[in-house]
């Protein structure tokens, strides 16, 4: 079996194939990491909002506010 040479019509055939497939893929990137983003923001403010992490920061606040 013999493969066809591979002349520079052939490769421009090859490579435009290739690189259409990719169509959106970067789309499809921003969009998973920005849902990735928004889940993490969410997961944050769950976590900020319980009172033992509440009360940690103030107690973290005063303690840098007090001058000893």
């Amino acid at each position: 079996m013999t493969l066809p040479l591979l002349t520079a019509r052939r490769a421009a055939k090859l490579f435009a194939d290739t690189h259409a497939d990719d169509t959106g893929a970067a789309t499809a990137e921003y969009a998973i990491a920005t849902m990735a983003a928004v889940a993490f923001a969410g997961l944050l403010v769950v976590i900020m909002r319980s009172d033992e992490v509440r009360g940690i920061l103030t107690d973290l606040i005063r303690r840098a506010l007090t001058v000893a």
